[in-house]
């Protein structure tokens, strides 16, 4: 409903009433003790049929600002589950309780070393890994791929692109001299493998959605952060989050038009230790290791109750 015109916002009232109708039905079928709900305008109708129920509801926030119907489904829970402390300033007047990002298991169990020996490399050297996101990120890309040369001077990059460009630059990958190339992985995903390839990573560049306050932070992963331009600021407002604590670099989507632009502030971070230390342990500070569990408890808490 929000920016959206009056016809529209009618015929999307009429679905919101429509879909509160179903949800009243389901549960009324099925009789749940407490519903859990994760943001968007499809929660919405659940929401206001779980409160017409008086069946309790926690609402849980991946990112730092809640969007508009996170906020109002916030406004009808129990509780707010958040996964950081200044999503408080949102919500004040909401129950909330931080609770940290969920993981899944497989990134408690990688470890450095397991993710080296997955992506054949040594201690002594550094690996940047590149992903924008399930889908991708052209932008960034593109950027990798004017950049190979001097990114690949300093460091391996691990490069996940997504389905749209794959073919494009496995192309443009076997068109590289053979000293770039050993250095420049490429694959269209890594799903079971994402936290192997977090773990044996030294920076990140990456978009900012809410999987970077969680992921990132548990394995202390400096970042160059990208937010994506043209969706709602919550991108923007989760990449000034870990930017303003010292454990990330803010990049607009813009800058990465100019040649070398990304170049430039992977390797001005490669080539400062210092920095990258003091990044690390800032990311690393921000760690909830057990999100997944503090939610489940929130859960059992507020059904118990």
């Amino acid at each position: 409903m929000h920016g959206v015109s009056l016809l529209r916002a009618a015929h999307s009232l009429m679905r919101v009433a429509q879909g509160t109708a179903q949800a009243l039905h389901t549960i009324s079928d099925f009789r749940p003790h407490v519903i859990l709900l994760t943001g968007g305008f499809v929660g919405v109708p659940v929401s206001l049929a779980g409160w017409l129920r008086r069946v309790p509801s926690v609402v849980y926030l991946p990112d730092v600002e809640p969007g508009m119907a996170l906020r109002l489904m916030a406004r009808l829970a129990t509780r707010v589950a958040a996964t950081v402390d200044a999503s408080t300033f949102h919500l004040r007047h909401c129950n909330v309780v931080t609770t940290g990002y969920p993981l899944r298991a497989s990134f408690k169990s990688a470890t450095r070393a397991a993710g080296r020996a997955r992506f054949g490399l040594s201690e002594a050297s550094l690996m940047v890994l590149v992903y924008g996101g399930s889908k991708g990120a052209r932008s960034i890309n593109q950027a990798v791929l004017r950049d190979l040369p001097n990114l690949t001077r300093h460091a391996t990059v691990v490069h996940i692109t997504g389905a749209a460009d794959w073919e494009e630059v496995r192309a443009r990958r076997e068109a590289l001299p053979e000293a770039v190339r050993a250095r420049y992985q490429v694959f269209p995903f890594l799903h079971d493998e994402m936290p192997l390839a977090m773990a044996a990573a030294d920076l990140v560049v990456c978009r900012a959605g809410a999987s970077v306050l969680g992921e990132l932070t548990f394995f202390g992963l400096p970042a160059v952060l990208i937010p994506y331009p043209h969706a709602w600021r919550y991108q923007r407002v989760n990449a000034r989050y870990l930017a303003s604590r010292g454990a990330a670099v803010l990049l607009e989507d813009h800058a990465l038009s100019a040649a070398g632009a990304l170049a430039r502030v992977v390797n001005e971070l490669l080539g400062s230790p210092a920095r990258l230390d003091a990044m690390r342990e800032a990311s690393a500070q921000l760690a909830v290791h057990d999100g997944a569990e503090r939610i489940a408890a929130l859960l059992e808490e507020v059904a118990r109750a």
